[in-house]
């Protein structure tokens, strides 16, 4: 039968603590630090749930509610809180002297009182801002806590309806429910919801962040802190988050572009200052680009009378220096100071002993690059065209002492960066389909890096598990076969192991499992994420990668088809040289030459995108087969008469692969 305890008034210091409470032996759960939050409550809200007690030799012993007990004792003594003293009365439920049951209603209560769940407290102090009008501030002092834990709170509690409900309902885990709050706009945040979740696929905290950086750079990122002066200047757009280190510079093509003009000027500072030839700048240096440059370094001058009396004073400051540094008794800070008094006179000594030669420096120049946060110059890089050790032109490249005629095609520096780009997504696609291959070649690298001896066996893949970073002047006018192979490909893998909400451990366990076949199609989808802008292979420089792209991806037009994107960066005589002389279709060349470079964009277009009826075998042939010299793999004519055709490893597979 249940039973009805009598509603009474107490005052706080007819409060005792009750024998039977299941706490009582407990006394860390009333420490100061413990119940901070309580008082801080009780404070401002009053007591919202009244105390059961029960009499004990004429006080009032505390059944359940011993934290609130002792909250109440803290504002009591704190002479601050003048609402509350030891004649304050309080709300209490009364126990009759005769219950046997004092230790099961007191444990009662208190396993009961559940935790309230993540999202229903983040929602709630998502309310009390925007119905209550409450502000970070009030709401940390009614719950005892810092501003920045209630902002973290309420960051949670702002993420879109749609995307909180998904958490409620298990659909994704908390953890990737929190990843959204990486961008404050709500309706960022539920375009890419609605774009990670159409394929019905399972959703990761990894993924969604990769797939708001698209969306914008947050401030508190290093290069979102080195542009966002001039950003706002030029009043790009900031989505404010409560925590201004998470507010985000929306607008990331201004991002990028204001940090390449910041690149090229210091590239162009340190060519001006050092005498260069020329100066370019690129937002990551990628070494295996830059692999066929060159590199010129300072030579011994003779100083002139000036500098030769500068290095003597040099000389005799270096000498007191190193004295200074000989005393033990010195502290760190000051031995520091004095090591970079000695760096920085040592580092001028050596300016005035060594230059450029006029000659290096009339072929050579700087690139600027974003590195560790911060502005790095690569310095006395020498173009492979002016290379005088070059033994032949590089491909798709004119030598200086060459007049190219107008028509000739030469590939300019950034068209061949964004081919680059292309062919290695397309590379990834290849390896993607050939799990089984790509699965010996990781395990392969993995084995020869670990035990090896000198040099890894290739660079060409990372496989430190972390995803290529690809940019491209015009990603979004690509041909996305190879982005939408690759789709398939991870649409088609099985991560039911991959969950979250469980330890690695158990993920590990989980992963061990799996069938041999679903492990290689993992390891090949994450390898070939990793793939870097690539042109073909040299077999004298990388071996390895240039007989494993021949088997793999024998005819790079399996994942990759010439558009319009492609066509409109080259010029109108290019076009006709490529129609006429690759291609075979002199006659259609020649009718074009009078028609304006749209029109023949639009022509190249519409022939790549579905070779016409009315083309012969041989130019049919051709068609399927073109593309420019550098992006096919290393040993296969791109106009070869019967162009390559992949055979996936098995059927079976790459049906459920793709």
């Amino acid at each position: 039968m249940t039973q009805a305890f009598k509603p009474v008034s107490v005052a706080i210091g007819d409060l005792v603590a009750h024998p039977a409470n299941v706490r009582a032996k407990s006394p860390e759960t009333y420490a100061c630090e413990n119940i901070a939050h309580l008082r801080a409550s009780i404070a401002v809200l009053g007591l919202l749930q009244p105390l059961l007690v029960q009499k004990i030799e004429g006080k009032f012993g505390v059944l359940a509610g011993g934290r609130r007990h002792a909250a109440l004792l803290e504002l009591v003594a704190d002479k601050s809180a003048k609402a509350f003293t030891k004649n304050t009365k309080i709300d209490c439920r009364l126990v009759p002297d005769d219950c046997d049951v004092t230790t099961a209603l007191s444990l009662a209560e208190n396993i009961t009182q559940e935790p309230m769940n993540a999202i229903d407290e983040f929602e709630a102090f998502a309310r009390m801002m925007e119905v209550d009008g409450q502000t970070p501030e009030t709401i940390a002092k009614t719950f005892g806590t810092t501003i920045a834990a209630v902002k973290g709170r309420l960051r949670y509690g702002l993420i879109h309806p749609d995307i909180r409900n998904a958490a409620r309902t298990k659909s994704i885990t908390l953890d990737t429910m929190k990843a959204f709050a990486d961008h404050p706009s709500q309706e960022v945040q539920k375009e890419v919801f609605d774009a990670l979740t159409k394929e019905d696929s399972y959703l990761q905290g990894y993924t969604v962040r990769q797939a708001l950086k698209s969306r914008g750079v947050q401030v508190s990122d290093d290069i979102g802190a080195f542009v966002r002066e001039e950003y706002e200047a030029r009043g790009g757009p900031i989505a404010a988050d409560l925590l201004e280190e998470h507010s985000v510079l929306e607008d990331a093509e201004l991002v990028e572009t204001i940090l390449l003009e910041k690149l090229t000027a210091a590239a162009e500072d340190a060519r001006a200052q050092m005498g260069f030839a020329w100066a370019e700048a690129v937002v990551r240096y990628d070494h295996a680009a830059m692999a066929d440059y060159g590199r010129v370094y300072p030579g011994p001058i003779e100083p002139d009378e000036a500098g030769q009396k500068r290095l003597d004073v040099i000389s005799e400051e270096l000498e007191k220096l190193q004295l200074d540094m000989e005393d033990e008794s010195l502290e760190e800070a000051a031995y520091d100071a004095l090591y970079d008094k000695v760096d920085a006179l040592e580092a001028e000594a050596r300016d005035l002993q060594e230059a450029y030669s006029a000659e290096d420096l009339a072929r050579s120049g700087v690139i600027a690059s974003w590195s560790n946060g911060q502005v790095t110059l690569h310095v006395g890089l020498v173009r492979p065209e002016d290379r005088q050790e070059a033994a032949g032109k590089v491909p798709g490249s004119a030598s200086k002492d060459d007049k190219p005629d107008s028509d000739e095609i030469v590939y300019p520096a950034s068209l061949q960066a964004d081919l680059k780009t292309e062919r290695a997504m397309a590379l990834g696609a290849a390896m993607a389909i050939h799990p089984k291959a790509t699965l010996d070649l990781t395990l392969f690298k993995l084995v020869c890096d670990v035990v090896g001896v000198g040099m890894s066996v290739t660079h060409a893949i990372k496989v430190d598990a972390r995803k290529e970073y690809r940019t491209h002047a015009k990603m979004d006018e690509i041909d996305g076969t190879s982005l939408e192979q690759m789709a398939g490909v991870y649409g088609a893998l099985n991560l039911s192991w991959n969950d979250e909400a469980i330890s690695p451990a158990e993920r590990f366990a989980r992963f061990r499992e799996l069938k041999p076949t679903e492990k290689a199609k993992l390891v090949a989808y994450a390898t070939a994420s990793t793939t870097q802008s690539c042109f073909a292979r040299d077999r004298q420089r990388d071996s390895l990668m240039h007989d494993f792209e021949i088997e793999i991806m024998p005819n790079i037009r399996a994942h990759w088809t010439p558009n319009k994107a492609l066509f409109n960066r080259f010029k109108k005589a290019w076009l006709l040289k490529i129609l006429g002389e690759d291609l075979g279709l002199a006659q259609e060349a020649v009718t074009l030459a009078s028609s304006s470079k749209k029109e023949i964009v639009a022509f190249c277009d519409k022939l790549f995108a579905e070779p016409f009826a009315t083309l012969t075998d041989a130019q049919r042939a051709a068609v399927a087969a073109w593309c420019p010299p550098m992006m096919q793999t290393a040993g296969v004519a791109c106009d070869e008469a019967e162009p390559a055709t992949e055979t996936p490893e098995s059927a079976g597979e790459v049906a459920q692969a793709a």
